[in-house]
């Protein structure tokens, strides 16, 4: 391969991922071939690093003003439902629900493609929001919350990939079975990235307790979606990169 068709190939999967993860219209023009998603599964902490600047850039701007951290970390959680779509929120309710109401493999996943919203699905998107504001919050300072946005945002993206190649779908059709099983090489180059975020914004020591948490979190939701359902799916992806995006921003509070 020329170095040209390389960028080029770089640059379609890191547009591929920003438009899987955000509203952005980043897609390429033509049609994905089969494989193709989980070809670029590695470029998904690349989307992580979009949906953190915006968010951080939202923090600096509505500290400027004046605005108190705890209405500005609210501000910036908001923007980064608003820009992902709240892709991982919808997961994480509908995973919530499936795996907390359900009877049974089938009825699980039936519950889980169901748009309606449930109590285990409100609970939890509850939860997920108050924990990632007041984390952002206690933080504070403009800096120290641009970098905790950094590395939760990368690092919970970067899991992502790890988890396609080696938990397989639960089911033959669905968003997960349609993005393919990604290839151990992604899941490195992924994992790779989200190391090096980390160490960036938090130091060496904290990357290396950040990656142990993120596997902490990831073994969970293997266990629980293989004996649950059997495997994962596109919603338990997305519960994932939340549980895994709460799990950095509190370690950050404890780093700041």
């Amino acid at each position: 391969m020329r170095q040209s068709e390389f960028i080029e190939r770089i640059v379609i999967d890191i547009r591929i991922a920003v438009s899987l993860s955000t509203i952005l219209p980043t897609a390429p023009e033509k049609p994905l071939d089969d494989g193709r998603i989980a070809a670029a599964s590695w470029a998904l902490p690349m989307a992580g690093l979009v949906v953190s600047l915006i968010a951080a850039i939202v923090y600096e701007l509505a500290r400027r003003t004046g605005i108190p951290a705890s209405p500005a970390a609210l501000l910036a959680l908001a923007a980064t439902i608003i820009v992902t779509g709240a892709i991982h929120e919808d997961g994480l309710a509908d995973t919530a629900d499936g795996l907390g109401g359900g009877n049974g493999r089938e009825q699980k996943l039936d519950i889980m493609r169901d748009s309606r919203i449930g109590t285990y699905g409100a609970c939890a998107l509850v939860l997920s929001m108050l924990l990632r504001w007041s984390a952002l919050a206690t933080i504070a300072e403009p800096a120290s919350v641009a970098s905790a946005l950094l590395a939760a945002h990368v690092a919970a993206r970067a899991q992502l990939p790890v988890f396609m190649w080696l938990i397989p779908p639960a089911r033959s059709d669905g968003l997960s079975a349609a993005a393919g099983q990604a290839a151990a090489q992604s899941a490195v180059i992924a994992a790779g990235l989200g190391f090096l975020c980390l160490a960036f914004a938090l130091g060496f020591g904290k990357a290396v307790m950040g990656l142990l948490l993120l596997a902490l979190v990831g073994s969970g939701w293997a266990w629980l979606a293989t004996k649950q359902v059997g495997g994962q799916t596109g919603d338990i992806l997305g519960a994932l990169e939340q549980t895994g995006e709460i799990a950095i921003l509190l370690m950050a509070v404890a780093a700041f």
